[in-house]
This record gives structure tokens, sequence and C-alpha cells, in this order.
């Protein structure tokens, strides 16, 4: 009786061990929790929201900072909030035609707990609501210090 249950005690330990090395990894998962997902969406909805009003204070609460953007082959870090001036943040855009923007598409791709991949697409219009362009982009999202925002942006846009 003592030799089974030793040998119990052993096939457990070891089925145990072999369990623990093939659980599966979430991080960077396809499975997205529901939570995180509103929230994400919720972050992009004040973004596009805050962008669309020409207000740069509010649009830049919802990034993370240091805050990056790659776009026309360049990278650009935003250090922290408030070191760009609206005018010219907004009027290069207006000049250019641009009244509004809305997003075409947003699918989370990977997820964790506290970083989002989201493929997105938006498109910029004029006040007639003519079509500017759409523009295909990646969209970094983290959780920092509580709190969900853009870390980071790739887009084909100008």
């Amino acid at each position: 009786m003592k030799k089974i249950t030793m040998f119990v005690l052993i096939l457990a330990t070891v089925i145990s061990k072999v369990s623990a090395q093939r659980a599966p990894v979430e991080s960077g998962s396809h499975g997205i929790d529901p939570r995180v997902s509103a929230a994400v969406f919720q972050v992009l909805d004040e973004y596009m929201a805050t962008f669309n009003a020409k207000d740069l204070k509010g649009w830049e609460t919802t990034y993370q900072f240091p805050h990056y953007r790659l776009a026309g082959g360049k990278m650009s870090v935003l250090e922290r909030a408030g070191l760009r001036d609206s005018v010219k943040v907004f009027g290069e855009l207006q000049k250019a035609g641009w009244d509004h923007s809305q997003w075409d598409h947003r699918n989370i791709v990977q997820a964790s707990a506290d970083k989002v991949h989201v493929d997105t697409r938006f498109s910029r219009f004029r006040a007639d609501g003519s079509l500017i362009g759409h523009y295909e982009s990646l969209y970094i999202l983290t959780k920092e210090n509580g709190r969900w925002g853009v870390k980071f942006r790739s887009s084909y846009a100008e």
C-alpha cells in the first residue's frame, strides 16, 4: 500500500509540473476581457470626440506619456501634455479642408490586462460631409497608474 501511495504522489507531482509548463499564457491573448475592451473603446470615443472638438487639452488627456506617433515615415515623441499649440495642431488640418473625423472600424487584435493593440481605420471629412480620405492605423493603449490611454499610434495619415 505504501508503494502505491508513493507512486500516486510521484505521479501527481510529475503531472502537476508538466501541466504547469504547458499552461497557456494569456499575455497578448486574442481572448479579450470585456471590461478591458469597454475601457479601451471609451478612451477611443473620448479621443475622437475631443479631437473633433479641437480641444487639445482634452485630447491629450486620452494619451499616455511619453506618447509616440509614427506617421509619414517619422516618429514623433511627445514627452508630456501642454507642449503643442492648438492652432498649429488643428490649423494645418483645417487648411487642408478638414472639419471632423470618425472611426470606420476599431478591432482589438491582441490584449492583456494592461496593453491592447487596436487595428483602426478612420476617415476625415470636410464641413459639407465630403470625404477627404480613409486612414489605416494601429493604436496601442496601455493602462498606467490605473488609467487607460493611447500610448502609441502608427498611421498612414499625414
